[in-house]
């Protein structure tokens, strides 16, 4: 797949998860718990598509994804661009953007390369191990990036709510791509099957 290509579909599979994010959840979140919902979701779509962007492409998925968030934060936040916070918001989406880099290039660092590379192989607990390793990077990373803005008595619950949203949404993200898997495996199986009325 051309890298342009690349950049289109990622940012675009993120803007549409952090829209259905928006749109659905941080409404419902919010009544439940106001002063953790500004910074963190407990159903976090897009960290899925980090990972899955991060398998795919590798580090190159690091721009399509920051795109992918900045249009995002466009489209579906309230800011300012001049605002003094934009500068803030803009290293929290680059956190996000490269958690599943980093966790990917440190587990290929300790012998276990991880990307789907030209084989393709779909190791499900694998992806979701390194899943959970990015998702306690941005978790940490975030709660830096807002360490002014977060008050101290919710410090740690945010910093939970971030690895327990971001792990919710990769395992809602992988387990919707398996079964888009499954049924292609399946219907490409029944093409392939002999017509036994003839």
């Amino acid at each position: 797949m051309n890298y342009f290509r690349t950049i289109i579909i990622v940012a675009a599979a993120y803007v549409l998860a952090h829209g259905l994010t928006a749109v659905l959840i941080t409404p419902l979140q919010s009544r439940v718990l106001p002063e953790i919902t500004t910074f963190a979701s407990l159903l976090y779509l897009p960290h899925g598509v980090r990972v899955l962007a991060v398998w795919l492409a590798g580090p190159r998925a690091f721009v399509p994804l920051y795109i992918g968030g900045t249009l995002s934060e466009v489209l579906f936040t309230a800011h300012d661009p001049g605002h003094p916070g934009a500068l803030v918001l803009a290293v929290s989406i680059g956190v996000g953007a490269l958690c599943a880099v980093v966790a990917f290039e440190a587990m290929k660092y300790i012998g276990q390369d991880l990307y789907a590379g030209r084989h393709f192989r779909v190791h499900w607990t694998r992806l979701l191990l390194v899943g959970v390793i990015a998702s306690l990077i941005n978790s940490v990373g975030q709660s830096i990036v807002f360490s002014g803005q977060i008050l101290t008595g919710h410090f740690s619950a945010v910093l939970t709510f971030y690895a327990v949203g971001d792990v919710i949404g990769l395992v809602i993200t992988t387990l919707a791509l398996m079964l888009v898997f499954r049924w292609f495996r399946l219907s490409g199986a029944r093409n392939e099957a002999p017509d036994r009325r003839k």
